[in-house]
């Protein structure tokens, strides 16, 4: 597909359910590349991974002890929480308070990972997540690290975009500006993925889920295969 196409594509399935499920691990770009493929399709988007990062915020501002899964679970439902669910926005608020760039501070990204693996925690999101999707007509790109398995497993397309670690390093550094040295990159990237795949694997696609590695891929590149694979697998039925 040209850029001036994928710049111009229709509506898909038009009066029909379209959730598009991306998983993948940090630094693949599942974020930019979802949220750009939801504005193609002119679809809703939605980044769970926000959401794991506004309770952590919520859990450390307000002094609750990440280790007490108990309080963390009651935290998940205290959670007072707007996000946007639209490409052309990107908010996060807690209680009212804008969080969008507090929840991707290196302190609560070192954090995410206990809230995440937080199984009570896990499953008052997954609720709120599935209710989004609905709430959305189930047209959305929905985006996280058990989207195509959990969330949404019958998600119309289930793909998992991911990069080799050198890959994922250099993005996750360009993305923060250079601000975080090696060894806080390490922790953001493959030291959370290790504590998070004991509770979700989200580095080997699922039957039924495609895979797209854009280890080689600029992003241009990326948004382009992975909007190919959406257009493949709904031809197919």
């Amino acid at each position: 597909m040209t850029q001036e196409l994928l710049d111009t594509l229709p509506a898909l399935r038009v009066g029909r359910p379209l959730v598009v499920a991306i998983d993948g691990p940090s630094g693949s770009g599942k974020s930019s590349v979802s949220k750009e493929v939801a504005r193609r399709l002119h679809l809703a988007y939605l980044d769970t991974g926000a959401m794991y990062r506004a309770l952590t915020w919520f859990c450390v501002t307000t002094g609750i002890d990440l280790s007490d899964a108990a309080a963390v679970e009651q935290a998940s439902r205290d959670l007072v929480l707007e996000l946007s669910t639209t490409a052309r926005e990107d908010y996060v608020r807690v209680d009212g308070a804008d969080v969008t760039d507090a929840i991707r501070e290196p302190a609560i990204s070192s954090a995410v990972s206990t809230v995440a693996t937080t199984l009570g925690a896990r499953t008052e999101l997954i609720r709120r997540q599935r209710e989004l999707i609905e709430k959305h007509h189930r047209r959305i790109v929905v985006e996280g690290r058990d989207i195509t398995t959990v969330v949404a497993p019958g998600a119309e397309v289930r793909m998992l975009l991911t990069a080799s670690e050198e890959a994922r390093l250099r993005r996750r550094g360009i993305q923060l500006g250079g601000t975080q040295n090696a060894e806080q990159l390490a922790a953001q990237v493959t030291l959370r993925d290790a504590k998070d795949s004991t509770v979700v694997n989200f580095t080997q696609a699922a039957d039924g889920v495609v895979t797209l590695d854009s280890s080689d891929l600029d992003f241009a590149e990326t948004v382009d295969a992975a909007l190919v694979i959406v257009t493949k697998v709904l031809n197919r039925d």
